[in-house]
């Protein structure tokens, strides 16, 4: 049994307020916390897949995308992060930043800079990188990039294969290629992106 709010290697803390925010009054372990928000991700992608034409990548589609994903569990789901994180940009630099990176990512796809499978992670990677929410970040992050994968004609990632939600040598793995694509080396993340 882990502890609902365990900051091990790789888990973002939450700030007591966002604590607060928890819906689920059973959920008491890590555990608990993983399947109510899978769960409540499988919402999230079930209404992906109703919409004829999302209106995607914007700036209102990620938020959407979160708050479906999460909003079950959370409270803040779908808003920005309003405090400092181990992990992320400012909280105030948040709302430019997502615009930039959605910019790139269309500019990225009109005009073939990358290739799909890299544009997809670069777009993940930024958005990790970002850290544009208080918890749900690389879930959101990998959802966002196997959407935007499928909509340039390619089929989702399997990132690594296995769930990431739990403290595990993937995940280890996952977060050293995040490290390496920080310093603009998207290698190893291109690679476990597709293992």
């Amino acid at each position: 049994m882990t502890d609902l709010f365990d900051t091990s290697e790789g888990a973002t803390p939450l700030e007591p307020e966002e604590r607060g925010g928890l819906r689920q009054s059973w959920v008491t372990t890590r555990a608990d916390l993983n399947l109510a928000e899978q769960d409540n991700i499988d919402k999230g992608v079930a209404w992906v897949i109703r919409l004829r034409r999302p209106d995607f990548p914007s700036v209102r589609f990620a938020l959407e995308l979160h708050r479906r994903m999460f909003s079950d569990v959370w409270d803040w789901a779908g808003t920005y992060r309003r405090t400092e994180r181990n992990i992320g940009i400012a909280p105030h630099r948040i709302g430019a930043e997502m615009p930039n990176l959605l910019g790139d990512v269309s500019y990225w796809t009109e005009h073939s800079t990358y290739s799909p499978i890299e544009i997809a992670v670069r777009l993940h990677h930024r958005l990790v990188y970002i850290h544009p929410f208080p918890n749900g970040n690389g879930r959101h992050a990998r959802f966002m990039a196997d959407l935007l994968l499928e909509r340039l004609g390619g089929t989702s990632l399997t990132w690594g294969g296995a769930s990431l939600s739990d403290i595990s040598d993937l995940r280890r793995t996952y977060v050293a290629a995040l490290r390496k694509a920080d310093r603009d080396d998207y290698d190893d993340l291109i690679t476990f992106a597709q293992s």
